[in-house]
């Protein structure tokens, strides 16, 4: 079956960096665009950054120039380098695979992993 299990979350001092990665299986990983989204306490679910099957990229602007999306093919695993963090970044990240299928699209989540930063 599918899974995208999510790690790398935790607690970090703001200005401070942390890796999350997103690990699937049971899906053909090359081509689907991928995506990391997050979801603060009281707040709606918003795309962070995404990356297309052809490695092409896209920031939230509250991320610019501090995240880096990035994939692995060979290890059907997605990553988020987070550097100087905030403490408005705390929230639940999730991993999204997206593919356009003739039928629709077909889209998996993962679990989501917390991320906290103090001030």
């Amino acid at each position: 079956q599918v899974q995208l299990v999510e790690s790398g979350g935790g607690v970090v001092q703001a200005g401070g960096s942390l890796r999350l990665s997103c690990a699937t299986s049971g899906i053909g990983f090359s081509s689907y665009a991928m995506g990391w989204y997050r979801q603060a306490p009281g707040k709606q679910r918003e795309l962070v950054a995404s990356i297309t099957s052809g490695g092409r990229t896209n920031y939230a602007d509250s991320v610019k120039g501090r995240f880096t999306i990035s994939r692995d093919n060979a290890k059907k695993t997605m990553y988020l380098q987070m550097n100087s963090l905030k403490p408005e970044d705390t929230a639940v990240y999730y991993c999204n695979a997206h593919l356009i299928t003739l039928i629709g699209p077909q889209d998996y989540w993962g679990q989501g992993t917390q991320v906290t930063v103090s001030s």
